[in-house]
């Protein structure tokens, strides 16, 4: 099988076979879905090394996330190698679990394999590391911690309005002792998380202390030792907001074994919504953040930069949800709980 095959069945040049495969120079989307049905008919594999060397472009990104295990990530990085396989490109994921020296590591292998671009959707990044890809002229996608500019795109979950889409719930339920198990406050989108977490509280005249927030490591377990302490508290919460879902079912793990229930004793909400949330039980409230957006966003920032030549950056912000299931329910004797 080869090149002239495919332009024979599709109607068009071989060198239109080839603008496609390698995207060098843009062609109509008719014409782009007729080559790529007879690519796909004809069961035609382009040589990926004169590929490379014919266009300058590795077709490959590099996609950069904080935790293969969270549920998150993998929903994020089967999103974007879905839509990076419609456009003809190849993907590199490296994991930096949440450690920021690892990051060195994973923007060396982007380097070392001349990627066409990368998303960072991570919260740890060396800003040296930044300007290393952006002098070798690699576009970079930010989730959250990038600044626009040239080449770099940043995109902007809503974090406020989400948690305060949560708080609205529980004080709506009765709940004035509500705790929040954070994140990591060395990482920038826990530290959001948690100034919009209190935000939320001051906005409606809730005052709490400073015990009522615990740091967790984003990890069922991080949010389970969170909670333990929440819990020798000598008022403990009646409600729990948990950074992320993992850390919700460490609580839920932690309320369980001390003998309570979720919800008729503690309420929890969780954030990120990912699939397992529905599955708990009771099956978890908890902030949707959609993944499948994120990773859209994400490829075609670099796909325009690597691509299409646009070389300024775009901020995208993307919306949050709040999903209510059985594990938030109205203060227990429906009296209002006052820290």
């Amino acid at each position: 099988m080869n090149i002239r095959e495919v332009a024979k069945r599709a109607g068009v040049s071989t060198a239109t076979v080839s603008r496609v495969v390698n995207g060098t120079v843009p062609v109509t989307s008719r014409t782009e879905r007729r080559v790529r049905e007879a690519i796909k008919t004809l069961g035609y594999f382009p040589n990926s090394h004169a590929r490379t060397l014919g266009s300058g472009k590795s077709h490959m990104y590099g996609l950069i996330i904080s935790d293969i295990t969270n549920p998150f990530f993998p929903d994020i990085a089967k999103g974007f190698e879905r839509i990076a396989v419609e456009h003809g490109q190849e993907l590199l994921i490296a994991n930096t679990d949440y450690q920021p020296q690892r990051m060195q590591v994973c923007v060396r292998r982007m380097l070392e394999r001349k990627v066409d671009g990368v998303a960072i959707m991570t919260s740890e990044m060396d800003p040296k590391l930044v300007q290393l890809l952006n002098k070798r002229g690699i576009p970079i996608v930010f989730l959250d911690t990038g600044k626009v500019g040239r080449m770099t795109s940043n995109i902007f979950i809503d974090y406020d309005g989400g948690i305060e889409l949560a708080i609205d719930h529980l004080v709506s339920l009765g709940h004035r002792r509500i705790a929040f198990v954070s994140g990591p406050q060395s990482l920038p989108s826990a530290k959001t998380r948690t100034d919009a977490f209190l935000r939320s509280l001051k906005k409606r005249g809730i005052k709490i202390g400073p015990e009522y927030i615990v740091t967790g490591d984003h990890h069922i377990d991080g949010g389970k030792a969170a909670t333990e302490k929440l819990l020798k508290l000598p008022n403990p919460p009646t409600a729990v907001l948990a950074s992320n879902d993992l850390s919700a079912i460490g609580v839920m793990g932690a309320v369980h074994e001390a003998g309570l229930r979720v919800p008729e004793d503690i309420s929890v909400v969780g954030f990120d919504d990912i699939e397992l949330s529905s599955f708990l039980y009771p099956p978890l409230s908890t902030v949707h953040v959609p993944r499948a957006e994120i990773a859209s966003r994400a490829f075609t920032a670099l796909y325009n930069a690597s691509h299409k030549g646009v070389d300024h950056g775009v901020e995208y912000r993307v919306s949050t949800e709040l999903i209510v299931r059985q594990s938030t329910a109205a203060v227990k004797n429906g009296a209002l709980a006052k820290p």
